[in-house]
């Protein structure tokens, strides 16, 4: 992997932390459970994403 391709993905995982901290601001703001189930699910989402990006830069640190 090229050091662009390591920022690019340090990149990512700045933005789906973003996405996280945005949602979960909003998460707290609704009342309305359908809003509430959907941004769950986003979060949840975007964690996965994040975890996958992690596990990315892992596997490239440990070879």
């Amino acid at each position: 992997m090229t050091q662009k391709e390591l920022l690019y993905i340090e990149d990512a995982i700045g933005h789906e932390k973003n996405i996280i901290t945005i949602c979960e601001e909003m998460l707290n703001a609704l009342e309305d459970e359908n809003l509430i189930s959907f941004l769950t699910k986003e979060i949840k989402r975007h964690e996965d994403m994040q975890e996958k990006l992690m596990d990315m830069l892992e596997v490239k640190c440990n070879e």
